[in-house]
């Protein structure tokens, strides 16, 4: 499941990133969102949610929420 269909404080683990651009691909590498590692969705919002990874808080699109499987 993507992370638009995971329940909002739960921690789950990123399984994969499904997406072709390695530029974003390193750039989320760096911010510590990759697989195996913890995710948690903190809250939907219009466009997008907002998620914490490791020790920082993120504002990510819907197009890229599809992208992350947990």
């Amino acid at each position: 499941m993507n992370l638009l269909e995971v329940n909002e404080g739960q921690e789950y683990i990123i399984k994969d990133i499904e997406i072709d651009d390695e530029e974003l691909i390193s750039f989320l590498f760096s911010l510590g969102c990759y697989s195996g590692e913890p995710i948690t969705v903190n809250a939907f919002r219009r466009g997008g949610c907002t998620v914490s990874i490791k020790d920082g808080r993120y504002s990510i699109d819907n197009q890229l929420a599809k992208a992350i499987t947990v």
